[in-house]
């Protein structure tokens, strides 16, 4: 993965012939032309949720599109960092219910989440180009 700083406050990621941009609100000096880098945080635990979510039930042939994944962030008030995230999966009314328990332990298998969990070293380094 490549990032480049691209003018203003917008900042790409180029992977895998992707771009994923991202930018700042108003506020903070941005021009809001796409999610922050947290916002994609969030959204990447969302959506490896969802693929997982998407995988069990494709593996049963239980329609999914009435399925809704729902992230409620609690911060800690000092830090503003989150200290609880909760993925509520919303299933439909004709959703089998013996699937429940099984949907949930599907969603909990997200790589994104367990990435995190784990608590992964991160370094950081710099290199002056020549």
């Amino acid at each position: 993965m490549e990032v480049t700083l691209d003018g203003g406050k917008v900042i790409t990621a180029h992977i895998n012939g992707h771009t994923i941009k991202t930018d700042q609100p108003l506020s903070a000096g941005g021009m809001n032309t796409a999610p922050t880098p947290f916002e994609l945080f969030l959204a990447s635990i969302g959506t490896c949720a969802g693929i997982y979510v998407k995988g069990f039930c494709d593996q049963r042939s239980i329609q999914s599109d009435n399925i809704k994944i729902i992230l409620n962030i609690e911060y800690e008030k000092q830090t503003g960092l989150p200290k609880n995230i909760n993925i509520n999966i919303l299933l439909p009314k004709d959703f089998p219910p013996k699937y429940k328990a099984a949907v949930m332990n599907a969603a909990d298998l997200c790589k994104v989440k367990k990435t995190i969990a784990s608590q992964p070293k991160f370094e950081v380094s710099a290199t002056i180009q020549e």
